[in-house]
């Protein structure tokens, strides 16, 4: 890989940048500072955020006060983004929203609001305990947390990779029959022990 897609916010820069300087030749477009057409892309990377707007549900929200800060313009951006690059087939990593953002492009539903997920403790701290399938090619016995929502019906082209070990909230999936897609609900842009999973991602080639 060597052109990278994301919408990266100003306070993300910093961990995800130390995820890139491993890769030395990988040249990062943020659609948040400038445009670039998806067309030269050669990946898809979609991180954390605030909520999805109600629009972009494929079903009405049935209590859209639960929806905290949304960001419309994004959200349209990285809808298009996502859906583009599953067409072409591109690599994709999608991070927290971005895994809610996957499923719903795709035609799954959320849960608007969890108990549990975001205690202080737990936003780097790698405390969540995991259960995997024996399938899973990527796998952290305990990650951490910070969300409200989570993924209610998976999406069709989905295959759910890992649950919370003791509410079964989803926290991994990949696309099925796709060269490499995943989306965790964790945040793995936190730590340094989730390198593999970053260093993967950018040894992909669009297929």
């Amino acid at each position: 890989m060597q052109r990278l897609a994301t919408w990266l916010r100003e306070t993300d820069r910093e961990n995800f940048g130390r995820f890139f300087a491993r890769h030395p030749g990988l040249q990062v477009f943020d659609a948040r500072i400038n445009a670039f057409d998806l067309a030269d892309m050669d990946g898809l990377l979609i991180t954390g955020g605030p909520d999805i707007s109600a629009e972009f549900h494929p079903e009405p929200p049935r209590d859209p006060s639960l929806i905290e800060e949304p960001e419309p313009l994004r959200d349209a951006w990285e809808f298009g983004a996502v859906r583009a690059a599953y067409e072409r087939g591109l690599p994709v990593l999608c991070v927290c929203k971005g895994l809610q953002v996957l499923n719903l492009a795709l035609g799954g539903t959320l849960h608007l609001d969890i108990p549990g997920h975001r205690p202080p403790e737990m936003k780097y701290g790698n405390l969540q305990p995991l259960r995997y399938e024996t399938s899973a090619r990527h796998r952290f016995a305990h990650v951490n947390s910070s969300h409200h929502q989570a993924l209610d019906r998976v999406a069709e082209p989905l295959e759910v990779e890992a649950w919370h070990a003791e509410d079964g909230v989803i926290e991994q999936v990949r696309l099925r029959d796709y060269s490499w897609g995943v989306g965790v609900q964790y945040h793995p842009e936190r730590d340094l022990a989730y390198a593999p999973l970053f260093d993967d991602f950018f040894a992909q080639s669009p297929s």
